[in-house]
This record gives C-alpha cells, sequence and structure tokens, in this order.
C-alpha cells in the first residue's frame, strides 16, 4: 500500500538525490586519491570494517619490521611508552619558576613533578643513609612535596655537615639565577667527590657499602652533568662539551649502568651543534644512532639535518621536480621521512606551525613532550643551517604516503604506540597547550556533508510523504523567499530600462 501510494514525483526527486549523492562520493574519492594516493572507502574497509567482521590481514609486513619478530615488536612498543628524564631539562628555581614569576602559569604538571621526586630518591637515597645524619635529612626530604619543606630540610642537612645532595636541592629549586645554581653545584661537587673517594675505598666491605657507592657515583654524575648545562647556559660551550665528553666516557662504561637513564650523549649533540662542529657531531651519532640502542628524537633529526645541511643551500622544490632528485637530496629525504615517521609532532614546531612552551622535564619518546623538548632546544640549530627548514617545510608531509595502511604496520620503525596521547596529557599543561595528537582521529569535511546531506535529503522525502500539503506550504514560503532579491532587483531594473530596450532582452 505504502508503494503503491508513491507518485512519480518521488521518484524523480529520490533519482536524482541519489545521483547527486553519487557524484559527490565520486568528486571525494578522486580528490582523496590524488591528495594521498589511495582510496578512503578501501582505507575505512581494511583499518574499520574488516576487524569488526573478524578479518585478518595476511599480507606479511616489510622486512625490515619483521625480522625480530611479534614479540621483539611488542616488548619495544611497551619500552617506547615509558616516560624518561628529559636530558635537557632546566632548572626548577631559576627558569621553571621564573616563568611562573613571570605569566602566573604553572609549567609542570604534578604527575611531572612526581616522577622527578621519584627519580631524585633513586639516584640519591640509599639504605645506608641512617648512618649518616645529613644523608637521613636529605632522604625525607626528597619525599616531601612541599617545595619550602624541601629548602628547609636542605639548610637543615647543611648545618650538621656538607652534604653534597643538600647543595643539589639548593641549585636545583631555591637558586634563581644559573650563576647561583653553578656556585651551589661546585659546592656540590666538592663535597660529592670527598664522599665518593671514602666510599670507593670501602665498597667491597659489604652490600650496604656497595650501595653507598653506587648512590656517591650517581651523585658525581648528576652534579657534573648539571655543571656542564650550566656553562653551556653561561655562554661556556667549548668548557661544557669537554665536561659532556668525559661524562659520555662514563655513561658506556659498564659498572654503571643506571647512568645511561641520564643520556648524557644527547648535551653533547646540542652542545656540538652549538659550535657547529659538525664533523664531532657525526661522529657521536655514529656511535649512538645504534639499533640496539633506544631511538630518540635528538639522534633522527640531528642525523637529518646533517644530511639536509649538504643540499638544503640550493636546493629548490621546482627544480627538483623537473631533473629529480640527487642522490644526495634523495638520502636527506629519507632522513627527513625517517626522522618524521620515529617523532611526526616535531615538524610543526621547527616549522613554527604551533607555539612552543617550556619542555616538561620528563618526556615520552615518539610523543608531543619529546617534540617539544627537542625543537625549544634545536630550532636555533635548524635556522643556522640555510635552507634547512625549507627543505623540510617541502618534504616532510610525504613521510605519510611511506607509512603502509593500517598505521600498527609501521615502516622504518615498529608501529607507532596508542599510548602516546593519554601519557603526554599528564605530562603537558594542557591548561594553555593544545597536546599534538597522531594520528588525527577525525573525519574528513566531505564525508560529513555528504552524510548530513543525505540525512536531510532522506527527511525531506519522508516529511513530503506524509505531510504533502503542508510541506509544499514551507516549499513555497522557501522559494519566495530566497527569490525576493532577485524580484526586488529585477523590478529596479524594469523602472530604469526603456520598455523597448527590455522587451528586446527579453527576447533574446
Amino acid at each position: 500500500m505504502f508503494l503503491n501510494t508513491l507518485t512519480p514525483k518521488f521518484y524523480v526527486a529520490l533519482t536524482g538525490t541519489s545521483s547527486l549523492i553519487s557524484g559527490l562520493i565520486l568528486i571525494f574519492e578522486w580528490w582523496y586519491f590524488r591528495k594521498y594516493g589511495t582510496s578512503f572507502i578501501e582505507q575505512v574497509s581494511v583499518s574499520h570494517l574488516r576487524p569488526l567482521l573478524g578479518g585478518v590481514d595476511s599480507s606479511s609486513p616489510s622486512s625490515s619490521n619483521t625480522s625480530n619478530g611479534d614479540a621483539d615488536s611488542n616488548r619495544q612498543s611497551v619500552s617506547e611508552c615509558k616516560v624518561w628524564r628529559n636530558p635537557l631539562n632546566l632548572f626548577r628555581g631559576a627558569e621553571y619558576n621564573r616563568y611562573t614569576w613571570v605569566t602566573g602559569r604553572e609549567p609542570l604538571t604534578y604527575y611531572d613533578m612526581n616522577l622527578s621526586a621519584q627519580d631524585h630518591q633513586t639516584f640519591f637515597t640509599c639504605d645506608s643513609d641512617h648512618l649518616r645524619p645529613a644523608d637521613a635529612i636529605m632522604q625525607k626530604a626528597w619525599r616531601e612535596r612541599n617545595p619550602q619543606a624541601r629548602i628547609s630540610a636542605a639548610h637543615e642537612a647543611l648545618e650538621l655537615e656538607d652534604c653534597a645532595t643538600a647543595y643539589i636541592l639548593l641549585a636545583e629549586e631555591e637558586a634563581t639565577t644559573i650563576m647561583e645554581a653553578e656556585r651551589l653545584f661546585k659546592q656540590a661537587l666538592k663535597a660529592g667527590e670527598g664522599c665518593y673517594r671514602r666510599s670507593q675505598q670501602l665498597q667491597h666491605h659489604g652490600t650496604q657499602y656497595e650501595a653507598q657507592h653506587r648512590r656517591d657515583i650517581n651523585v658525581l654524575v648528576y652534579i657534573k652533568r648539571r655543571l656542564a648545562m650550566c656553562s653551556r647556559k653561561l655562554g661556556r660551550t667549548r668548557e661544557a662539551v669537554k665536561m659532556m665528553r668525559d661524562l659520555c666516557v662514563f655513561q658506556l662504561m659498564k659498572e654503571f649502568p643506571l647512568l645511561s637513564m641520564f643520556n648524557i650523549h644527547e648535551n653533547l649533540l646540542e652542545s656540538l651543534l652549538e659550535l657547529q662542529n659538525y664533523a664531532d657531531v657525526q661522529a657521536v651519532l655514529a656511535k649512538y644512532d645504534d639499533i640496539s640502542l633506544p631511538k630518540s628524537a635528538t639522534i633522527c633529526y640531528t642525523a637529518a639535518l646533517l644530511k639536509a645541511r649538504a643540499v638544503s643551500d640550493k636546493f629548490s622544490p621546482e627544480a627538483a621536480s623537473r631533473r629529480g632528485l640527487s642522490t644526495a637530496e634523495m638520502n636527506a629525504v629519507e632522513a627527513i621521512h625517517r626522522a618524521v615517521e620515529f617523532n611526526p609532532h616535531v615538524p610543526k614546531y621547527l616549522l613554527e606551525m604551533k607555539s612552543l612552551i617550556l619542555p616538561p622535564e620528563h618526556i615520552l619518546k615518539r610523543g608531543d613532550s619529546e617534540a617539544i623538548a627537542y625543537a625549544f632546544f634545536h630550532l636555533q640549530h635548524w635556522k643556522r643551517v640555510e635552507g634547512a627548514l625549507n627543505l623540510l617545510h617541502c618534504t616532510w608531509e610525504g613521510t605519510f604516503r611511506m607509512i603502509p595502511y593500517p598505521l600498527e604496520k609501521g615502516h622504518l620503525f615498529y608501529p607507532y604506540p596508542i599510548c602516546t596521547e593519554t601519557a603526554d596529557r599528564e605530562l603537558l599543561p594542557t591548561v594553555f597547550h593544545e597536546v599534538s595528537v597522531y594520528p588525527k582521529k577525525e573525519l574528513p569535511f566531505f564525508i560529513l556533508f555528504t552524510a548530513g546531506l543525505c540525512s536531510f535529503t532522506a527527511m525531506l522525502a519522508l516529511l513530503t510523504h506524509q505531510f504533502p500539503e503542508l510541506m509544499g506550504v514551507f516549499a513555497k514560503a522557501f522559494l519566495s523567499t530566497l527569490f525576493a532579491p532577485l524580484n526586488f532587483i529585477m523590478e529596479k531594473v524594469e523602472s530604469i530600462l526603456p520598455s523597448s530596450l527590455w522587451h528586446q532582452l527579453t527576447r533574446i
């Protein structure tokens, strides 16, 4: 009965609407294919419909990703979701607090500061702290959440003896300038070296003394690293490089595995780039850019910068499109693609498409927090190399055409972790910073437009069938309102033009 009551006009309108929607989908598919090189409908089918229907992708991933097996990939993905200490973290008193005094904003989140407190307890405390009264006080100070209480405890420990960790706390949190922090770290170094020499002689007398010796090593390396960073911030870069080289030798020694958490080689790379000593930068990369070591944005993007430096001053997109890429240009582009695949958030900060904030004290590798930390210190080095940012601007988006779909396969690296967004929201101050998310979980405009148009047309057809007279009234009112300005203009034209001329125009 429903079908028999439908008029031919309804079928004409339905056919026209479906043709319009099909045309829009066709145009969108053509545009998407021209831009991304693949079909949107095919991507949706593979990534969303196949898992729902229980399908399994039988295609084998590239050899570069499957050589270590599924277990290795899973283990790497878990390790890359781990939060790491920022090797270039700022001084809390001399830099973070000054930012708070000027802007009224808190640059560090509670989660980030809590991780720092855990690190300090790991680095600067041991089971034998109760043997030394000053160390016992500092053990409680590192667990204290109130900054003023920590500072008071550090002063109390210094009243008993020269305590290296007390000087560290004051240099990090109470000093308001880098020069004042450096002075306190030098005092900490003097006290720390004395403790190290004493514990070195007693380390084989028992596990208690061995733990104390390891703690004194951590304290000594931390102090020297921060002194090197003070020298770098105060413009004494060559002095900083010398200190960092000595610390890198310490870091590579097997006896001290915990020191690898400091990633001192990243401090060294940044200082060498400041000196424009690119040969030494390449030497450091050759030592640390190894498959067995964890990758970082500093290593990947510094390698890309060195490759781009060889060709960027003469690179032109128009010339490259005409003659093709040379071998050196291809190597530079591949290095950029490798870096962008590792951390896709960095280019927008380097190209200043997204505003920078102060880097957090901890970063998530391949996440937005690592991108901020890298760009904050290395943007000046990219600007110093002529044409490097132009080459990055022209080539970085091509990385996403290289990554196989679905995203879980990866290309040059193991798949991009899905945990980065959650961890970055904990590490970064989301009150005034919009966390960068990859991949973007949003539908294209044309898909939303097509869906809305289809739903609106179906609703109009249903209302017209149910209430034909009422919809006819609405349609007439809508068309009269729509053509009212045109009728007004026509009336004005008729009143201005002569009637004979208007008659001839209407005949034409």
